[in-house]
């Protein structure tokens, strides 16, 4: 079976939702790094909307197309990661936010902003930077799933242990192939806004011992007993930011994370807090977040597990949580 490329879905606004509102490009959207002038104030529209934008990463051209099932661009367009920008709001604070480009022909065809904290319409944020460099790295770290500090993980002895006490070369327990080998460990302190913002699945809601708190887009495997879910079979797996109702499960915006990566020879699901949850899969998705000697395979080889996983359409009703802890225990 061929290994599908990976895929990624992104909240953006239309450039026209991000415009300036005094300075040189007054009046204009968004756009790419050549036609940005560093000091112009942009405000968000008061309309604004985020758009989901699912982009497949390509081996071939080392960027990404838009997919077949986004909702925003046109499926096949090439996207490219211009620019990373860095804006300041009038209290001070810097806000990082990440221009795509959608390429047709060779031409331009769209331009979207990917905040990577939360931007309030009808304020002002001044453009201060402009990296040409960074975005494909910002990008990456948005993609790596990451545990928390303090996650308890399971070795292959039995014994629970917080990750960041972890080493290279620990035998870890994993669900297909036994007792494997950290191969690296990564550790980044981020500010926990936007996309980088935490999800807590609480204490209980899918028999964990504890809270298990992990990057929004880090899966989670759940064997169904019965398929209350109606995925059509009994494993599946779930990103954790679709599993977000509120209460049980829920983002917490604010302050700082510590993350930790857990890399293997193979993508592999491991226990956090009791939990089956993935490693860190290496695609051209999160190559650029990781140091070269963390690398030396360029991608990991597709597992069986990957073809498990389920879309936010099926978990968008109330009692996801509720029908997937029942399902795991009955």
């Amino acid at each position: 079976m061929p290994d599908p490329s990976p895929s990624q879905t992104v909240a953006v606004y239309a450039a026209r939702a991000f415009r300036v509102t005094d300075g040189v490009a007054e009046g204009e959207g968004i756009s790419f790094a050549d036609e940005l002038v560093l000091d112009d104030v942009y405000q968000l529209s008061n309309e604004a909307a985020r758009l989901p934008l699912t982009l497949s990463a390509t081996e071939k051209s080392g960027g990404f197309v838009v997919s077949d099932a986004s909702a925003t661009g046109l499926a096949g367009n090439q996207v490219v990661l211009d620019c990373c920008l860095t804006l300041m709001a009038p209290d001070s604070t810097t806000y990082e936010a990440l221009v795509l480009v959608e390429v047709v022909s060779g031409g331009v065809e769209a331009v979207y902003l990917l905040p990577l904290a939360t931007l309030r319409p009808l304020t002002d944020y001044r453009l201060v930077g402009v990296d040409r460099h960074a975005a494909t790295t910002r990008f990456a770290e948005v993609a790596c799933v990451s545990f928390t500090r303090g996650t308890h993980i399971t070795l292959a002895s039995g014994r629970q242990i917080p990750i960041e006490e972890m080493k290279v070369g620990d035998r870890v327990l994993t669900r297909d192939d036994g007792p494997q080998a950290v191969r690296w460990i990564g550790q980044t302190t981020l500010r926990a806004v936007g996309d980088f913002a935490p999800v807590v699945i609480k204490k209980g809601a899918l028999h964990n011992e504890h809270d298990l708190v992990v990057s929004p887009d880090h899966r989670i495997f759940v064997y169904q007993r019965q398929d209350r879910l109606g995925a059509g079979r009994n494993e599946v797996l779930i990103k954790v930011r679709h599993l977000i109702n509120g209460e049980s499960v829920y983002q917490r915006d604010g302050g700082f994370v510590d993350y930790f990566q857990l890399l293997f020879d193979d993508h592999q699901i491991i226990y956090a807090e009791g939990i089956a949850a993935e490693s860190l899969l290496i695609d051209p998705r999160t190559r650029d977040a990781l140091p070269t000697n963390a690398t030396k395979s360029g991608r990991h080889a597709h597992r069986r597990h990957l073809d498990y996983e389920v879309q936010e359409q099926l978990l968008a009703q109330p009692d996801a949580v509720e029908l997937l802890r029942k399902a795991s225990s009955s």
